[in-house]
């Protein structure tokens, strides 16, 4: 242990300390917070559900929330993410027996989330997709054909068209749901899997420009594709082994600092991971998704700021309100990851976030990668650029569950 580390450490990072994670658990003090650096969920980590192989920016691996929820956690507490994003963390949650709450600023978060959470039976998805309309509709968009054969586009359009006339006339059901959420990740991608032509991997639909020269570079035209055929596939894959049946989750279109949907005091653990100021578009790396889900991305408020005071403010309204939310004794577990070549470390503004507010600050545990497939896919050394390790913020609720009086914190 370093000699500057003069604190008791809490029970959390003692048990990190006694686990076998490979080498010894390094403990760091800078700028007066404890680092915990290890592979904790890295080195040798299982394969995760087939449930969570669903595309998407910035998303984090499964193993993290499966991490904390093991160890923080008994079967049927309450896990929350209020930055929701695929829904990495209410799915664990539902694998492990947990009750999982989930919400985000975007209403792309739910429809890639709730059908995963009680999946329709295979044949069920196999019936709907063989009556579903495909093919009789017109192209509603003719630059999408940088991306799809014309045939193909055809389907896409009617299957697009077929879901949001079920889902306006209140008939979608939970094997529409399935349907959708398959097709929103098979969009467009880099292997025959995905209904596009070759392009950037699926987790970031490109501008059309962008895609056109994707196409002269490497002189393609799109394939004709099977969609049906493509969501079946797909579907097959992601319910291999089975799947939770979470009636009682809670899902909601929210602010991360507004989580009205929940009653005070109700949360044993907070797994969550916000924006990394500007690092990722999601608006516009999702622009093809929102289309087809029919969503105006321009009305979703989401949260990419620039400035590390404006983070900060947003983080502080955050954790004002899981003050609100999390139940003395429960945890807070917020990953930040690096950015910025590691210039900024966003970890030390959460920490200073938490100023005056009913949480202790336990420490900062930092999973150390020695392997990233995306940075690997975008031609980037691991540990150069991007985000090389995850940082994680732990805080404990503390105090009695009474509200958190915003107005009275500056006092």
């Amino acid at each position: 242990m370093s000699a500057a580390l003069k604190f008791a450490e809490p029970g959390f990072f003692q048990e990190l300390r006694r686990s076998d994670f490979g080498p010894p658990t390094r403990v760091v003090v800078a700028d007066g917070i404890p680092y915990y650096v290890n592979a904790f969920w890295t080195a040798g980590q299982r394969r995760g559900h087939p449930l969570h192989e669903i595309s998407y920016r910035a998303c984090f691996k499964p193993q993290l929330p499966a991490f904390f929820i093991d160890r923080l956690t008994q079967p049927g507490d309450v896990i929350c993410d209020p930055f929701m994003g695929r829904g990495t963390t209410v799915l664990q949650a539902a694998l492990m027996e947990r009750k999982p709450i989930g919400s985000d600023a975007s209403p792309l978060s739910l429809l890639l989330t709730r059908p995963r959470l009680r999946p329709p039976a295979l044949c069920d998805i196999e019936a709907r997709l063989a009556v579903a309309p495909w093919g009789r509709c017109d192209i509603e968009r003719d630059e999408l054909l940088a991306f799809y054969h014309p045939e193909t586009l055809r389907q896409i359009c009617a299957i697009r068209r077929y879901l949001l006339e079920r889902e306006n006339d209140d008939r979608l059901d939970a094997v529409d749901d399935w349907i959708r959420m398959v097709a929103l990740n098979r969009l467009t991608g880099h292997s025959p899997g995905f209904f596009s032509v070759y392009t950037m991997p699926p987790n970031q639909a490109v501008s059309i420009t962008a895609q056109l020269k994707i196409n002269a570079r490497r002189a393609q035209t799109p394939p004709e594709r099977d969609i049906a055929e493509l969501i079946f596939k797909k579907s097959r894959a992601l319910l291999a082994e089975g799947a939770p049946v979470a009636s009682d989750a809670q899902l909601a279109v929210a602010d991360a600092a507004r989580l009205d949907h929940i009653a005070d005091a109700t949360v044993d653990l907070v797994v969550t991971s916000p924006p990394f100021l500007d690092v990722v578009d999601y608006r516009g790396d999702n622009w093809l998704r929102n289309w087809f889900a029919g969503i105006d991305a321009e009305s979703i408020r989401l949260s990419q700021l620039r400035s590390p005071r404006d983070w900060s403010a947003m983080t502080r309204a955050v954790f004002e309100e899981l003050a609100r939310v999390v139940k003395p004794g429960g945890h807070v577990a917020y990953e930040v990851g690096e950015v910025r070549s590691g210039a900024l470390p966003l970890e030390q503004l959460v920490w200073r976030a938490l100023d005056d507010l009913p949480f202790e600050r336990l420490g900062v545990l930092v999973n150390a990668q020695s392997f990233t497939k995306t940075s690997n896919c975008w031609g980037v050394a691991n540990n150069v650029k991007g985000v090389n390790s995850n940082r994680v913020v732990i805080a404990r609720r503390i105090g009695r569950p009474v509200e958190y009086d915003v107005a009275s914190a500056g006092a």
